[in-house]
């Protein structure tokens, strides 16, 4: 038990250790960079005709949303000149290009979050709550139901992270990619790609924690009899 806790942290960790390191190398003002992020976001809205897509600071992650067709980033990058600013708009402004095509894997991650939000939830609850209320209880039938709930959810959430990884990758490479090397200058192209891959990335951590959470609940589900 305590290896697969050690190897957690670690697979949880280490990802998150590569991602800030590669958005905070390339964060740093460029004075001859044309656009500040927020410019260079309304430049591409323009241009590519995203009718009804706005850009605002966001209260939480960087992300795009469908509802209100608003591409939400960050305050500090919106008003930088920096590559991971730039890179990091172009990559949630790709999310609204898929929109504006009907990109499937984007409906069909929308769709499966949306119908199976209480189930990501309640095994989210059974693991940070339940579980240790009802081992301290002995109920060992009912310890059995909750670890298969909980295991059930992870089950999505994986298949939802491997859809969104799709969706990610499509972003970056197929939309962001193709407008920073035409309007960025060619020195920067290589940093932007890391930034880029870095952003379409952060969901595999996502997928990682799964999989060792799915293994340790295998584990514990195992030894109840």
């Amino acid at each position: 038990m305590v290896i697969y806790l050690i190897l957690f942290l670690l697979l949880s960790i280490t990802p998150m250790i590569w991602l800030n390191y590669v958005f905070s190398k390339n964060d740093k003002i460029l004075i001859n960079m044309p656009f500040n992020g927020l410019q260079f976001g309304q430049m591409i809205i323009d241009e590519k005709g995203l009718q009804g897509v706005k850009i605002e600071k966001s209260l939480s992650v960087d992300h795009y949303d469908l509802k209100e067709r608003k591409v939400r980033v960050s305050e500090d990058r919106l008003s930088k000149k920096s590559l991971t600013a730039i890179s990091i708009v172009c990559h949630e402004i790709g999310h609204a290009i898929q929109h504006q095509e009907k990109y499937k894997p984007l409906e069909q991650r929308t769709t499966l979050v949306k119908n199976t939000a209480w189930i990501s939830q309640l095994g989210s609850a059974i693991l940070m709550m339940g579980i240790p209320t009802i081992l301290a209880t002995g109920s060992y039938p009912l310890i059995k139901i909750c670890l298969i709930l909980a295991f059930i959810s992870l089950l999505i959430g994986i298949f939802i992270h491997v859809i969104t990884l799709e969706v990610e990758m499509d972003a970056s490479f197929n939309k962001a990619l193709p407008i920073i090397i035409e309007k960025v200058p060619p020195e920067y192209h290589d940093a932007c790609r890391s930034i880029l891959k870095a952003a379409a990335f952060t969901y595999v951590i996502g997928v990682i924690r799964n999989f060792v959470s799915i293994r340790f609940i295998w584990l514990l589900l195992s030894r109840i009899r």
